[in-house]
């Protein structure tokens, strides 16, 4: 049984939960709409909304005369997979995959931003970098480095990199305090930072794109328990 507030989300995140987590497999055809209900004591009505929602992020698909089965997310899902993936971040294969392309991610964005960035552009992310390691705090420091990777990928100036970095945010910012580690020892990142900006504000491109790398891999280490 669940709690009977907000009933929507929690069948949606119950169900959710399970396929991500593997209780239910890629093909596996779900239990009837009344065996969920009956399972989750939660009316009929409740079940349909949330397989309309979990149907609509291609984590299950409906086959007439065959039930509601599960989709292979890997290879079904887009973008919005990754607003799903907060509470899987601790399996080591997603964090993983998810540092790492963060860290391909920001490395070509640094080394286009270092290309196209306008006057005013190289002159915020130099402040952000400033603002990340006089952050008080880990929680306002997150949200000072999440700024200025944004602002990062803003200045690059591709439309694709920013909708990545959308769909991210909504994984980044409802968890963040999973992500705490990446800003630990401050003051041991925020050369790092100014490496960046620096080379940014250079239009150094190689040099932008290393150390952004190098920014990453510490924030990694650190998430890895390296600090």
């Amino acid at each position: 049984m669940i709690e009977r507030t907000s009933v929507p989300d929690q069948v949606f995140a119950r169900l959710q939960q399970a396929i991500l987590g593997g209780a239910y497999a890629p093909g596996e055809r779900l239990p009837t709409q009344r065996a969920l209900a009956a399972d989750l004591g939660v009316n009929m009505a409740t079940v349909r909304e949330a397989l309309g929602r979990l149907e609509q992020l291609r984590l299950v698909e409906t086959r007439h005369g065959s039930g509601t089965h599960v989709r292979d997310w890997r290879t079904s899902g887009g973008l919005d997979a990754l607003t799903l993936l907060g509470a899987n971040t601790a399996d080591p294969a997603v964090g993983g995959a998810l540092f790492e392309a963060r860290r391909l991610l920001l490395a070509e964005a640094a080394r286009l931003a270092a290309q196209r960035r306008t006057p005013e552009q190289a002159s915020a992310i130099g402040e952000l970098a400033v603002v990340v390691g006089a952050a008080p705090d880990d929680a306002t420091a997150l949200l000072a480095d999440w700024s200025f990777m944004a602002a990062v990928v803003e200045a690059a100036g591709n439309l694709v990199f920013q909708l990545i970095m959308n769909s991210v945010r909504e994984l980044y910012l409802p968890h963040a305090e999973l992500f705490a580690a990446l800003v630990s020892s401050r003051d041991e990142l925020l050369p790092l930072y100014a490496r960046v900006a620096d080379a940014i504000e250079a239009g150094e491109a190689d040099a932008a794109a290393r150390a952004t790398v190098a920014l990453a891999e510490a924030q990694e280490a650190r998430m890895a328990g390296g600090a």
